[in-house]
C-alpha cells in the first residue's frame, strides 16, 4: 500500500482497523451485483449505494464515517481519501456478501475521487522529508570503490561484508535514509576498510601477505564442469580475484575422496593453464607439476595439503582450480541417482590462495592506472602531481567539482605519507583520508538559495545526477554524468532521457537485479534455506545456485531489454541449464551453462511464479505453506499485505485423526481456518497459495500430496474463481494496472530512499498513466520516477538542521 511500515501510526493493520470489516482480495473483477445505472455517473449516489450502508455517524463501521458531503473538498483530507481509492482500486470494499459496484462503477469512482487528489497534490506538492546527509549503502559504498579506483573484486581481507555492519532494513530495502546512521563503532569498520583498500589500491609493496580461504560445501557436486572453466574439466571452483602487486601466489588444496584410480588437477590463470598435477593411483608418489608439493599415503589418500606457486602480474584474473574430465565421469554421473553430496570421484575441499612473495615492484594494476593520472620524474614534480592525482580521485568520490577546501583537507595526508617513506606512500594516505571523508560517505544536498523551511523546491544538477546514479548503478556518477551535471544541462528533459537510456545500456545497471529486484523479490533470502535433506535429497548447492542464476537472468532480460514489466509474470520463457532443466522436468536441455528457454504453450513454468528460487523461500524447510506464497504475493506483487497474525496462533496441524494418517495441505488448512480470527486473512491468502500447491517446497511439479490429487482450484472471497498457476496468472493480468502500481512504488520506493506515503500517490499513478502507452515498459517507468516530483525536488530543511559539508573527525 501506500503507507510506511516503518511508522507505527500508518501500518497496515492500522489502516484495516481504520477502515474495517474483511479486506477482501480483488484480484478478479467482481461480478456486477447491482444494474446497470442510465443515469450519468454520481460519486454521490455511488457513496449511498455501496458504501454508507456501514460507514455512516450512526455505525461507524471500523471508525470511518464516508460523507458523500465532504467530496466537495476531497483535496482538503488527502490522506483520508487516499484510504479509500486504494480499498476501491484493489476491490477491498465493499466487503463480501455486500451489493459491489461493477466495474464501469468502480472505475468512474476511483477516477472521481483521484482527479480531485491529483489536482490538490499539483496545486500544493507533498514531496516529503529527507535528512541532508544520506550515507551509503553497504553495497553502495562497494561499488563507488570499485568504480573509483577500478577494483573489480577484491581478497577476502577487503571483503565488504565482512568489514561493514549490514544496513537496517525497511520495506525490504536497504537504503532508506532515515535508518542508515553512523556509530561510532560503525566509523571505526569504515577507517579500517579505507586502510585496506588504500594499501591495496596503491599496490603497496609492504602489503600483508593476501590468504583468501575458499571452503566448498560437501553438498556441492563436483562431476560437472565449472561454468567459467574449461570444457572437458570437471568440478572444482573458478574464483576472480585482484593480485594486488606483481609477485608470485601460492594456492593449497585440500582433497576428499583422493582414491587409488589417478586423476589430474589442474590450476590455470585466465584459462591458460599454470600447473598439472597427477593425483591418486598407485603410481602417484607425488603431486607432480613445476612447483607442486604434497603426497599421497596409502591408497591414494592425501596425507598434506597440495601446494603449488604460480607468477601472477597485479590486476583482476580468473583463477581455476579443476579436475581433467574422465570419460565415463558424465555416465556415471547420470547412472547415479541424484543425493546430496560432492560425488563418486575426487574432489576440492578447501582452497587457500595467499601471496605475494618475493615482491619487487607495484606492477601496473587497473586500479593504479586509474589512480596515478601522472607519475613524477623529479622531486620537483611530486606536489603538482598528487595534486593533479587527488584532484581527479576528489572529484569523483565527492560527485562534484573540487574546491581547495577539499585539497587542503587531503594534502597534508599526502605530505605525511611522502615523508615517512615515498611518492605512493603520500597518494595512500591521502587515499585512506579521501574514502572516510563525509563527502564521499554521505550524499549532501544543500538547500537551495533562499529556499523557506518547509518550502519545496527543484534540488540542483549534481544532486540529481547522484541521485540518478544511485538509483540505476547503486554508485556514483561517472564523468560524462558529472560534465554533464556541472553545465547545467542535466534537467533538460531531452538530455536526462538520453542519460537515463545511456546508463540502462551499460553494464553498472545490473544492479537493478542485484540491489533493487532481489529485495524487492526478497529473493537474498535463498541463501538461508536449508530444506530437508531427507525429504529432498535432490537438493544440493548446484540446484540452489541454479534457481538464483535463473532469476537473476530472467530479471536482467526483463530489465535491461527494456520489455514490459508484465512479462515478469506472463513471460513464456526463462533460462535454464541441464541441472535446473531436469529438476522442473525439461527434457533436451544439457550442459552447465545456461541458456534462454522457451516453454510450449500451457507450460506452468513461464514467469516469476514457476520459478524454484521464489516458491522455495516461500516454503519451509519440511513443506509447503500456502499462506506464505499468497502472503508473499500480496505482499510483493499486490501492494496488499494482510495484517500480521494475532498472537497466539496455534501451528497448523497435518496429523489426520487416524494413527499414522497424514492430511493434504489443504485438508490441513481447512482445519486451521476454523478459527474466525484467522479465517478473514487466509480467506485472502490461501486461494493463491493453492494455485501453487503443485510446486513442491523446492519447486518441484507434483500432482499429489499426501497420497491425495492435488486440488489447485479456489474461490475469491468475491466469489471470482480460478485454477492453478495459470488461472493465477491470468487473475493477475485482468487488472494489471494493480501489478505496475506496485512495480512503481517499489521503484520509486527504492530510487528517493524513503518509505512512501499517502502524497506519493499522485506521483505514482502519473508514473503509471504514462508508462502505458509503451506498455509499462521498464524503461518508461524509470524515466517517470526520475521525472517526478518527489524524484527532483526536496523540502528546505528548519533553521536548526544539521550544517551540510562539515568536516570529519
Amino acid at each position: 500500500m501506500w503507507f510506511s511500515r516503518a511508522q507505527p501510526m500508518r501500518t497496515g493493520p492500522e489502516i484495516l482497523a481504520k477502515l474495517g470489516v474483511i479486506f477482501v482480495c480483488g484480484i478478479l473483477p467482481a461480478a456486477a451485483q447491482s444494474p446497470a445505472a442510465s443515469a450519468p455517473f454520481s460519486a454521490s449516489v455511488a457513496l449511498n449505494r455501496y458504501c454508507t450502508t456501514c460507514h455512516n455517524a450512526r455505525l461507524k463501521t471500523g471508525g470511518v464515517v464516508l460523507d458523500p458531503a465532504n467530496l466537495s473538498h476531497i483535496g482538503a483530507d488527502a490522506e483520508f481519501w487516499e484510504k479509500v481509492d486504494w480499498k476501491l482500486r484493489s476491490r477491498a470494499m465493499p466487503p463480501a456478501g455486500m451489493p459491489r459496484p461493477d466495474e464501469s462503477t468502480y472505475n468512474s469512482l476511483t477516477s472521481f475521487l483521484e482527479n480531485d487528489l491529483d489536482r490538490a497534490a499539483a496545486a500544493k506538492p507533498n514531496v516529503g522529508k529527507l535528512p541532508s546527509l544520506h550515507r551509503l549503502t553497504r553495497t553502495e559504498y562497494k561499488n563507488a570503490v570499485r568504480d573509483l579506483l577500478g577494483l573489480e573484486s577484491l581478497p577476502k581481507e577487503v571483503d565488504f561484508n565482512l568489514l561493514l555492519p549490514p544496513d537496517n532494513v525497511s520495506s525490504g530495502f536497504d537504503n532508506i535514509a532515515d535508518l542508515l546512521f553512523v556509530s561510532p563503532s560503525t566509523m571505526e569498520r569504515y577507517l579500517d576498510a579505507a586502510r585496506k583498500i588504500s594499501r591495496f589500491a596503491v599496490g603497496d609493496t609492504n602489503i600483508p601477505a593476501m590468504v583468501n580461504i575458499y571452503r566448498l560445501s560437501p553438498e556441492q557436486p563436483q562431476d560437472a564442469r565449472v561454468d567459467e572453466l574449461s570444457f572437458g574439466t570437471r568440478g572444482g571452483l573458478a574464483v576472480r580475484n585482484t593480485f594486488p602487486v606483481d609477485g608470485e601466489y601460492s594456492v593449497k588444496l585440500e582433497l576428499a575422496g583422493a582414491g587409488r584410480e589417478a586423476h589430474q588437477l589442474e590450476i590455470s590463470v585466465d584459462g591458460e593453464r599454470v600447473q598439472l598435477a597427477a593425483i591418486g593411483g598407485p603410481a602417484a608418489g607425488g603431486a607432480g607439476g613445476r612447483g607442486g608439493r604434497g603426497g599421497r599415503g596409502r591408497g591414494g589418500a592425501q596425507d598434506k595439503p597440495l601446494e603449488f606457486r604460480f607468477p601472477v602480474k597485479a590486476g583482476e584474473h580468473l583463477v581455476g582450480l579443476t579436475f581433467i574430465e574422465h570419460t565415463e565421469a558424465r555416465d556415471e554421473a547420470v547412472l547415479r541417482p541424484r543425493m546430496r553430496g560432492r560425488g563418486t570421484q575426487p574432489a576440492i575441499a578447501l582452497a587457500t590462495l595467499s601471496g605475494p612473495y618475493g615482491v619487487k615492484n607495484p606492477g601496473d594494476s587497473p586500479s593504479r592506472q586509474r589512480i596515478f593520472a601522472c607519475h613524477p620524474n623529479t622531486g620537483a614534480e611530486e606536489l603538482s602531481c598528487a595534486s593533479k592525482i587527488l584532484s581527479g580521485l576528489a572529484r569523483r568520490a565527492y560527485r562534484r567539482p573540487v574546491t581547495d577546501s577539499d585539497l587542503d583537507d587531503l594534502m597534508p595526508f599526502y605530505k605525511s605519507g611522502r615523508a615517512e617513506r615515498d611518492f605512493d606512500q603520500g597518494i595512500e594516505r591521502a587515499l585512506e583520508r579521501l574514502l572516510i571523508s563525509p563527502q564521499f560517505l554521505f550524499r549532501i544536498e544543500r538547500d537551495a538559495a533562499g529556499a523557506r523551511p518547509g518550502q519545496p523546491y527543484r534540488i540542483s544538477d549534481l544532486e540529481l545526477a547522484s541521485r540518478l546514479s544511485f538509483f540505476l548503478w547503486s554508485s556514483s556518477p561517472d564523468d560524462e554524468l558529472l560534465d554533464i551535471a556541472s553545465r547545467g544541462k542535466l534537467r533538460d528533459p531531452a538530455v536526462l532521457e538520453q542519460q537515463i537510456k545511456r546508463m540502462l545500456a551499460d553494464p553498472r545497471s545490473e544492479s537493478m537485479v542485484t540491489n533493487f529486484a532481489e529485495q524487492w523479490l526478497f529473493l537474498r533470502d535463498l541463501e538461508n534455506k536449508q530444506p530437508d535433506e531427507i525429504l529432498f535429497p535432490d537438493f544440493d548447492e548446484t540446484l540452489r545456485a541454479a534457481m538464483r542464476r535463473e532469476t537473476d537472468l530472467f530479471l536482467n532480460s526483463v530489465l535491461r531489454e527494456n520489455r514490459s514489466v508484465l512479462d515478469l509474470i506472463a513471460s513464456n520463457y526463462s533460462f535454464l541449464n541441464e541441472r535446473l532443466a531436469k529438476h522442473y522436468g525439461i527434457p533436451n536441455i544439457e550442459g552447465s551453462y545456461f541458456r534462454r528457454v522457451t516453454f510450449p504453450e500451457g507450460s506452468v513454468r513461464g514467469g516469476l511464479l514457476g520459478q524454484g528460487s521464489i516458491l522455495t523461500i516461500t516454503s519451509y524447510s519440511t513443506r509447503t505453506s500456502p499462506v506464505v506464497r499468497g502472503k508473499w504475493v500480496l505482499e510483493n506483487l499486490l501492494s496488499s499485505a494482510p495484517p500480521p497474525p494475532p498472537p497466539n496462533v496455534p501451528a497448523l496441524k497435518t496429523e489426520g485423526a487416524t494413527p499414522g494418517e497424514t492430511l493434504s495441505m489443504r485438508k490441513a488448512m481447512v482445519q486451521h481456518r476454523a478459527n474466525p480470527a484467522c479465517a478473514g486473512c487466509h480467506a485472502r491468502m490461501d486461494p493463491i497459495g493453492f494455485a501453487m500447491e503443485n510446486f513442491d517446497a523446492v519447486g518441484k511439479w507434483r500432482d499429489r500430496d499426501a497420497d491425495a490429487p492435488i486440488d489447485p482450484s479456489g474461490v475469491f472471497p468475491d466469489g471470482s474463481q480460478f485454477s492453478g498457476v495459470a488461472g493465477l496468472k491470468k487473475a493477475l493480468l485482468n487488472r494489471p494496472d494493480q501489478f505496475v502500481t506496485t512495480v512503481t512504488q517499489k521503484l520509486l520506493m527504492y530510487a528517493i530512499g524513503r518509505n512512501l506515503q499517502y502524497y506519493d500517490a499522485p506521483a505514482v499513478r502519473a508514473i503509471v498513466r504514462e508508462s502505458a502507452g509503451q506498455n509499462f515498459t521498464f524503461s518508461a517507468l524509470v524515466l517517470g520516477v526520475v521525472k517526478s516530483v518527489p524524484f527532483t525536488m526536496r523540502e528546505a530543511r528548519d533553521s536548526g538542521a544539521v550544517a551540510e559539508g562539515r568536516k570529519s573527525p
